[in-house]
């Protein structure tokens, strides 16, 4: 059996990751913190590895590990986060090329985001634009844009490394994404539908393109995961109508702008992260698309409508009497 090594396991798109390399009948190893919730994966009977991304020498991956899925990552929107999520994002990726490197591993998958990109030259986005990530003002584009820096540099030091860079992602396992407006929605939260534009991949089809990317991706490139676009007016009225609600009214661009960034100062008070921060506004008010021809052509990525991507991600929330 082939060997794979995975973090971020315990979230959204690391436990799609682990369901597919069960299916394709890889033996699993999942890292995680101490205190995790391990519940979930324990059907997939995957060897548990405890440590912590911060010290490199805790990351056991088994020497000459077939693959290993470096998902974990800080997704934060709110400049409260910063410091931790340069420490997740950047010094933990870090540390993961080292580890990796040290183990001999032959296949390295870094889940990065569209966000690396920071905002586009043009529209769509592909992979043939310049990454202007690292001139963000928004932190998590530049955090993702300075992990993928410390895989080139593995890359260089001969770490055989795919970068895949996601777009919006829906599915099931969401609790904290986008499957939390579902509750946000039902429970009247929402103050208005931003007038944004974005891509939407399902959970599912990217894992499947993480072991497609492990198994045939090129090394040292990088691979667009969208899917289908979509305004956020199209996925809000979806969501409104799998819970019998009725949609949010949309609001101009301006309108969400100052609401967010009153949530902003009130933040600073309350030293909790706001629902919508002024980077959430940003993102959502623009038409942001992302073409994924190359990773349709070389990892079989593929689209699938946003009404199963809601779907699969209403009816678990349901099951995990998480509605």
């Amino acid at each position: 059996m082939r060997t794979a090594f995975v973090t971020g396991a315990t979230g959204f798109v690391g436990q799609h990751v682990v369901e597919q390399l069960t299916r394709a009948d890889f033996r699993v190893h999942v890292f995680h913190r101490k205190g995790s919730n391990l519940s979930r994966l324990q059907r997939y009977a995957p060897t548990f590895v405890e440590g912590s991304l911060e010290v490199v020498e805790s990351i056991a991956i088994p020497r000459d590990c077939d693959a290993v899925f470096h998902v974990a990552g800080n997704t934060s929107f709110w400049k409260g986060d910063r410091v931790q999520q340069e420490r997740d994002n950047v010094d933990g990726t870090r540390n993961m090329v080292e580890a990796a490197l040290r183990a001999g591993a032959k296949r390295f998958v870094h889940t990065s985001s569209e966000s690396a990109w920071g905002d586009p030259l043009r529209q769509p986005l592909d992979e043939s634009q310049p990454q202007r990530g690292g001139e963000s003002s928004i932190n998590y584009d530049r955090t993702k844009y300075l992990a993928e820096v410390e895989v080139r540099r593995g890359v260089e030091r001969g770490l055989q490394a795919v970068i895949v860079n996601p777009a919006h992602i829906l599915g099931r396992y969401d609790e904290r994404s986008w499957g939390r407006s579902f509750r946000l929605l039902r429970d009247g939260k929402i103050p208005g539908i931003p007038p944004g534009t974005g891509t939407w991949g399902w959970g599912e089809e990217i894992a499947r393109a993480h072991v497609a990317a492990a198994e045939r991706g090129r090394v040292g490139e990088n691979y667009l995961l969208g899917g289908v676009d979509a305004s956020y007016a199209e996925v809000f009225a979806e969501i409104a109508r799998l819970l019998g609600k009725k949609p949010p009214p949309r609001v101009p661009a301006f309108a969400l702008k100052a609401f967010a960034h009153a949530k902003d100062l009130a933040s600073r008070f309350t030293h909790r992260a706001p629902d919508v921060t002024p980077e959430i506004a940003h993102v959502t008010c623009a038409h942001r698309t992302v073409r994924s021809d190359k990773a349709i052509a070389e990892l079989g990525f593929k689209k699938v409508p946003i009404a199963d991507m809601l779907s699969d991600c209403y009816s678990w929330l349901r099951s995990e009497q998480l509605l």
